[in-house]
C-alpha cells in the first residue's frame, strides 16, 4: 500500500480472503476431501475475480492509464500486485494439493493415477474408454494460421502439436513465429457434461480405489482423433475471460433478448488470464500469443489439473474403512423448536416473532411457509424477491402452484445476478407461464433485498405474514451459508413491506418507510445517522459500542464515518468475511477498531449490525454489506429486530463471533491476518461448532420426555 493513504486496496484485500480459504486447506486438522473442497473453492472465486474485477482494471488501464484509486494505485500498478500475489496463492495451492493432499488421499484409498504411471491393464481400459465413450463427444479444431478456433472462456481444453507420421507429406500452414512449418496445431475442447473422474480398474487392493481424469485421458490418446499425424507436444490450458459485461439498459426495450446477447459475448470477449499445465512450453507461447496475454497473466502450473471439480471424486470413499475420516462429521440442520412441523406457522407468528439461524437451523419453515401459503384458501396474495434461487427450487414450485389456484403473485426477478443470468430468465418465463406476475427487477438497480410477503384473509379482517433474511431463497445454499432470518407479522414492519412492493414494483413514488430502511434510498444515511449518534453519546466513561458482522466493507464514507467514531473513543468491532479496506488499530485514526474474519465448514454469509445507543441497543440485519454497490446501486433492505427474544437471541451470537479462537484471523494495521489461537488458559471456542452444540441441544430437550411426578393421594 502507498505511503499515507487511508484505505486498503479492494482487490488486494479481496485475493487475501482467497489466501485464507486456501489457509483452510492447508490445515492439517481439516479432513482430506473437505481440504480438498477449500482448493476447488480457491480456483473458483479466482476464476470470478479474473472475469469481473481484473478485466475492469485491464479496461480501465486502456480508458485512463493514469488514474489513481483510493489506495493509491494506478491501474497498471495494481495490475502488477494483483499478478504477484495471485501467483504466490496459486503456486501454494498445487503445492498443496499434489505434495500434500493428494499422497495423503493415496494412503486412505483413494489414489490418482497420472498417466505415466497407469499400469498395462489400467492402459487397455483407458484407451478403450477413450475410443467408445469419450472421442465420439469430442470435435478437434485444426488451428493454424489462417483460422484460429474461438476458445470459449472458463471451458477446459487440449492442445496439441502435430507432426505428420513418416511417408506422408502435408501441406502445413506457419502457425505463428513460435513453431515453423512443419507442426499443426489443434485444439479440443474437453466436454463439462462428461464425468471429470474416471475411476480405473481394481488396484491390487481392495481397500484402495484408483483413478483418472478426463483430460488426462483425452491428452493421452488425443492423438487417435489424427490419423496421420502423432502428438508431439500437448498442453492442458483453461482461459478466463471478460465478464464484466452489462446491458445498456436505457437503450434497449427488449431487455431479455439482450441480456442473452451479454451472455453470448461473454464467451469470446478479451481475454483476461490463461491457467495451464507445464508440458509444452511451444503450445503455451502460441495461445499467449493468439490470446494476446503478457506473461503476467499466464498461470503455469504443475501436476493433476483444475482441482475445481476434484471434489467428484467423493463417492470412491463409499466402501473404504477410512470413509468417515475423509470428511467433517455430520451436522444435521435442526427443526426450530418454536415452530409446529406439521401445523401452519400464522398461529404462532401472530403472537411473537421467530429467528432462524441456516444451516445449524433446518431451512424447511421457508419452504413451508410459501407452500402452506401457496394451499391456503385464506391467502390472497404472495410477494416475493428472488436473486438466486438454484435448479429444482421448491420455493418456485410453490409459488406456481399460488398462481395456479388463483392467488395474486408476484416475484420480482433480478436477472442481473451474475453467473445466474440464463438460470433467472429460464424460471422467470416458467413462473410467467404458470401464471406468476414477474417484474423483471428495476432499471439500472439489482434488487438484492430478500423478502416475502403474504396476504392473508382471517376472521378479524386482513393480516400480513412476512418473511425478511439477509440471504437468497435457495435452499441448497442454505445448507452451507451461514444466514439470519426473521418471521413477523409486526403492523409496522407489514406496512413498510407493503410501501417497499410498490415502490420497486413502479406503480409507487418512493414513500417515507419507518422501520425498514432501503438502498439506495435510506439505508446509508441510517447507519451515518447511527454512527454519528454513537459518537454524540460517547464519553470517556462509557464509550460507544458498535458490533458488525459483514461479507465486504468497502464504502469510503462510511468507513470515514468510523474512522471519525474510533477517534471519538467509540469502541468498533467488526467481522468481516471478505474484502476489508478500512485500516485498524492505527493511532489517531482507528486505535479503537479492530476486524477479524471467520473462515470454516459453513460460508459466513449474514450481515448484522449492533448500535448500544446510550443503553437503548439497537440491532438490524440486512441483505446490504458496507459497500458503493450495496448502499449506492442495488435495492437493499435493513430491517430492524423488534421481538425481544430474538433480540437477545441474536446479540448473543453475534458477540459469540469474537470469541471464536480456532477458525479466527485478525486484521493488522499492515493488511496481513494474524491466527488466534487459544491460549494456556483459556478454553477452544469454535463459533460454528457452538451454534451446532446449541442447537442440537435444543432439539434433544424437546423429544426428551417429560418427567411425570405421580402423587399419591389418600382416597
Amino acid at each position: 500500500m502507498p505511503a499515507n493513504y487511508k484505505f486498503f486496496n479492494r482487490e488486494l484485500s479481496w485475493i487475501e480472503f482467497n489466501a485464507r480459504v486456501l489457509n483452510e486447506a492447508c490445515r492439517k486438522e481439516v479432513p482430506l476431501l473437505e481440504r480438498l473442497a477449500f482448493l476447488g473453492i480457491t480456483s473458483t472465486n479466482f476464476e470470478e475475480f479474473f472475469q469481473v474485477r481484473v478485466a475492469s482494471i485491464k479496461r480501465q488501464k486502456e480508458e485512463d492509464p493514469h488514474f489513481i484509486d483510493s489506495s493509491g494505485f494506478t491501474p497498471s500498478q495494481l495490475l502488477k500486485q494483483i499478478s504477484k500475489r495471485c501467483h504466490e496463492i496459486v503456486k501454494l495451492q498445487y503445492e498443496t494439493l499434489c505434495n500434500d493432499i493428494l499422497p495423503k488421499l493415496t494412503a486412505k484409498g483413494i489414489a490418482y493415477i497420472p498417466p505415466e504411471k497407469l499400469s498395462a491393464e489400467q492402459k487397455s481400459f483407458t484407451q478403450n474408454y477413450f475410443l467408445h465413450d469419450i472421442s465420439p463427444v469430442l470435435t478437434p479444431q485444426r488451428a493454424d494460421g489462417i483460422v484460429f478456433p474461438s476458445i470459449r472462456g472458463g471451458s477446459l481444453y487440449a492442445a496439441f502439436i502435430l507432426v505428420p507420421m513418416p511417408g506422408i507429406h502435408l501441406k502445413q500452414t506457419p502457425l505463428s513465429a513460435a513453431i515453423d512449418s512443419d507442426y499443426t496445431l489443434a485444439l479440443v475442447q474437453i466436454p463439462s457434461n462428461l464425468p471429470r473422474i474416471i475411476q480405473l480398474p481394481e488396484a491390487s487392493s481392495p481397500m484402495q480405489k484408483q483413478f483418472a481424469t478426463l483430460d488426462d485421458i483425452i491428452a493421452l490418446y488425443g492423438r487417435e482423433l489424427f490419423p496421420g499425424y502423432n502428438a508431439k507436444e500437448t498442453l492442458l490450458f483453461k482461459v478466463d475471460r471478460d465478464a464484466d459485461l452489462a446491458v445498456d439498459e436505457d437503450a434497449t426495450s427488449n431487455y431479455i433478448q439482450a441480456m442473452e446477447k451479454v451472455l453470448e459475448k461473454r464467451q469470446n470477449s478479451f481475454a483476461v488470464r490463461m491457467v495451464c499445465n507445464s508440458t509444452s512450453a511451444k503450445i503455451r507461447s502460441i495461445i499467449q500469443e493468439k490470446l494476446n496475454l503478457p506473461d503476467d497473466d499466464v498461470y503455469q502450473v504443475d501436476g493433476l489439473f483444475d482441482p475445481e471439480t476434484l471434489m467428484q471424486i467423493a463417492p470412491l470413499a463409499e466402501g473404504l474403512p477410512t470413509a468417515k475420516e475423509l470428511t467433517y462429521p455430520e451436522w444435521k440442520h435442526f427443526f426450530p423448536q418454536d415452530l409446529p412441523e406439521e401445523d401452519t406457522f400464522w398461529n404462532t407468528f401472530r403472537q411473537h416473532d421467530v429467528l432462524l439461524n441456516v444451516p445449524y437451523q433446518s431451512y424447511d419453515p421457508v419452504v413451508k411457509f410459501i407452500r402452506d401459503a401457496a394451499k391456503d384458501p385464506g391467502v390472497l396474495a404472495i410477494k416475493i424477491t428472488l436473486y438466486r434461487t438454484g435448479n429444482d427450487s421448491p420455493i418456485i414450485s410453490a409459488l406456481e402452484a399460488a398462481a395456479q389456484s388463483g392467488k395474486a403473485v408476484t416475484a420480482f426477478v433480478e436477472l442481473k445476478a451474475r453467473f445466474d443470468e440464463q438460470r433467472n430468465i429460464t424460471w422467470a418465463s416458467q413462473l410467467e407461464k404458470a401464471g406468476v406476475t414477474v417484474i423483471y427487477g428495476v432499471v439500472n438497480l439489482k434488487v438484492h433485498a430478500k423478502i416475502c410477503l403474504v396476504i392473508r384473509r382471517e376472521s378479524d379482517g386482513i393480516r400480513r405474514y412476512i418473511h425478511l433474511s439477509t440471504g437468497n431463497y435457495n435452499p441448497k445454499t442454505a445448507c452451507h451459508y451461514q444466514d439470519f432470518s426473521i418471521f413477523t407479522s409486526n403492523y409496522e414492519i407489514a406496512n413498510d413491506a407493503t410501501l417497499f412492493f410498490n415502490v420497486i414494483s413502479g406503480y409507487s413514488a418512493i414513500q417515507p418507510m419507518h422501520h425498514l430502511f432501503m438502498a439506495p434510498v435510506t439505508l446509508k444515511s441510517r447507519l451515518i445517522e447511527m454512527i454519528d449518534r454513537e459518537i454524540r453519546q460517547s464519553t470517556h466513561d462509557s464509550p460507544g459500542l458498535i458490533v458488525a458482522k459483514m461479507n465486504s466493507l468497502c464504502h469510503t464514507q462510511i468507513i470515514e464515518k468510523l474512522y471519525q467514531a474510533s477517534q471519538a473513543g467509540v469502541k468498533i468491532m467488526l467481522n468481516v468475511r471478505g474484502i476489508c479496506t478500512l485500516i485498524p488499530g492505527v493511532e489517531g485514526m482507528s486505535k479503537n477498531i479492530s476486524v477479524v474474519s471467520i473462515v470454516d465448514r459453513n460460508l459466513e454469509h449474514s450481515r448484522a449490525f449492533y448500535f448500544q445507543n446510550g443503553g437503548n441497543e439497537e440491532l438490524y440485519l440486512s441483505s446490504a454489506d458496507w459497500m458503493d454497490r450495496n448502499l449506492d446501486r442495488r435495492i437493499e433492505l435493513m430491517f430492524p429486530v423488534r421481538d425481544q427474544e430474538v433480540f437477545k437471541q441474536l446479540k448473543d451470537m453475534l458477540f459469540l463471533y469474537f470469541r471464536d479462537n480456532t477458525h479466527s484471523l485478525t486484521l493488522q494495521s499492515d493488511g496481513s491476518w494474524k491466527e488466534k489461537s487459544p491460549s494456556a488458559r483459556e478454553a477452544a471456542i469454535r463459533v460454528q461448532e457452538e451454534f451446532h452444540t446449541r442447537y442440537k441441544r435444543l432439539a434433544e430437550q424437546v423429544k426428551s420426555p417429560k418427567t411425570e411426578f405421580i402423587i399419591r393421594r389418600k382416597d
